[in-house]
């Protein structure tokens, strides 16, 4: 059943927050630690009912962790699932050994991980139900309070409008008649008809007045689906909003934006059909992806483009090209897949900008028609790999205007029949003028492709960072 609590031990941030992810949506709870220590501490503090268990890690790994824990007599009898990576051939010898009841290869998807909790709880038993405690707030309930708090906020703000509104309108009235009353000369007297009035009013509650009455109250109190789902990257992570549109299974669309650039994340019922962006780099232009596919040549395609005004006038790229019979209509739902995915990829990296998030709204045509329906859950596992990739990766090209020299001699000595052909365009444009920036525009590959390709041309010691001379 769910509401099984699950202690996750795994000094990986990616692997720990990912299975967080998919095994709170299936309904458990979950705990983290780092290491096995950690791991420990937790188990005594508040016993699960399964752990799953990282074998290679820091200060205690995973074999001294379950010798301790099967040392201690009321913790032996947790079922414990071996998280190995592929290649470690420790998973099958130490099935039912020291508590190991199972065991799952890294990398593993949502629904890898989420099946075998299940057959393992279903197996060895959970909680019962505690019929002294019942639950007493229904999710019903919690609705109901909800819909609740939010018109009660919806009115106290709506009336704390109509008081200040009130207060600015009846002092211009009062002094109106009061200029009127005091004056001697009947001839000059102040009128005060309905227009006099109106035009005082619209004089008193000018642009000033206003946003400090607006700037009072919560506009996304007015606003349908999630109210005030806005807010800045540095303060709530962009994984932490697709999770909840995610769950609350949200339609509409989500904008993030950040130094000119702007992606917007079109949500139906939870899942992503497409993610459309502005003022980001061209490799994350459609056509980066057709040309990747092989779908087209780089000479066919620049063709095309070339003539595409005349044969298609305002049409989508993707549309025009499946008009004209240059792709299929599955090639470009693939080419659009990968591209609504590289763009997430990308944002989840932001480290500051700002999200807003607005329920209910129609999408574009271009959107249903494309109706990617893409999983967010498999999308935040692969973007958080990258992530701490990129986090790996930065430590040896902090920015894009770094230039890397090839090692004639090394490269000669290994030969390249070990390199992949887009390792071999990359070291072939590694010539000592040529910026990493460069790199990635002349090779038309994804910045993290060649950053990628670029640390392990490193790692092997075929490419070196240029040193600028030091001006004196």
């Amino acid at each position: 059943m769910a509401g099984e609590l699950v202690l996750v031990i795994d000094d990986s941030p990616t692997i720990t927050k990912v299975v967080q992810l998919v095994l709170t949506k299936a309904g458990y709870q979950v705990q983290t630690a780092a290491d096995g220590e950690q791991g420990l501490t937790s188990v005594r503090t508040q016993r699960p009912d399964l752990i799953l268990l990282d074998f290679v890690m820091p200060r205690m790994n995973g074999y001294q962790f379950c010798r301790e824990l099967t040392a201690d007599a009321k913790l032996r009898d947790i079922p414990v699932i071996l998280m190995s990576a592929k290649g470690d051939q420790v998973g099958e010898r130490f099935v039912k050994v020291m508590g190991i009841v199972d065991y799952i290869t890294k990398p593993f998807s949502p629904e890898a991980i989420t099946a075998v909790v299940q057959h393992t709880i279903g197996k060895y038993g959970g909680p019962g139900v505690d019929e002294e405690h019942p639950s007493l707030v229904t999710g019903e309930d919690l609705a109901a309070t909800d819909d609740a708090d939010r018109s009660h906020a919806k009115g106290s703000a709506l009336g704390q409008l109509r008081s200040q509104v009130s207060d600015v309108v009846s002092a211009r009235i009062a002094a109106l008649f009061a200029l009127a009353n005091e004056s001697r000369d009947d001839g000059a007297r102040i009128t005060t008809d309905a227009a006099a009035i109106a035009d005082a009013i619209k004089s008193a509650l000018d642009d000033g007045a206003l946003a400090r009455m607006l700037g009072s109250i919560d506009l996304g109190l007015f606003s349908e689906g999630l109210p005030g789902l806005r807010g800045d990257l540095r303060v709530v992570p962009l994984a932490e909003v697709l999770q909840l549109l995610d769950v609350q299974e949200q339609s509409g669309v989500l904008t993030v934006e950040r130094s000119g650039a702007r992606v917007d994340i079109y949500f139906r019922r939870g899942r992503v059909d497409q993610a459309i962006a502005e003022g980001v780099p061209d490799e994350f232009l459609l056509g980066r992806f057709v040309l990747d596919a092989e779908l087209m040549s780089r000479t066919d395609f620049e063709s095309f483009l070339e003539s595409r005004s005349l044969h298609t006038g305002a049409r989508l790229l993707g549309q025009a090209l499946t008009k004209l019979g240059h792709i299929s209509e599955t090639d470009l739902k693939a080419c659009l897949t990968r591209q609504s995915s590289e763009l997430i990829y990308e944002i989840l990296r932001w480290r500051h900008g700002r999200f807003r998030f607005s329920a209910g709204m129609e999408l574009p045509p271009s959107v249903i028609d494309a109706a990617l329906g893409l999983d967010v859950e498999a999308v935040l596992m692969e973007g958080y790999r990258r992530v701490d990739e990129w986090h790996l990766i930065e430590r040896a090209i902090d920015n894009f205007d770094v230039v890397f020299l090839r090692n004639e001699d090394s490269v000669a000595q290994m030969g390249r029949g070990r390199l992949t052909r887009e390792e071999l365009a990359v070291l072939e444009l590694v010539n000592g003028k040529n910026t990493v920036k460069d790199i990635i525009r002349k090779s038309r590959m994804g910045s993290f492709e060649v950053s990628k390709m670029l640390y392990r041309l490193l790692s092997i010691k075929l490419v070196r960072r240029r040193v600028l001379p030091v001006a004196v």
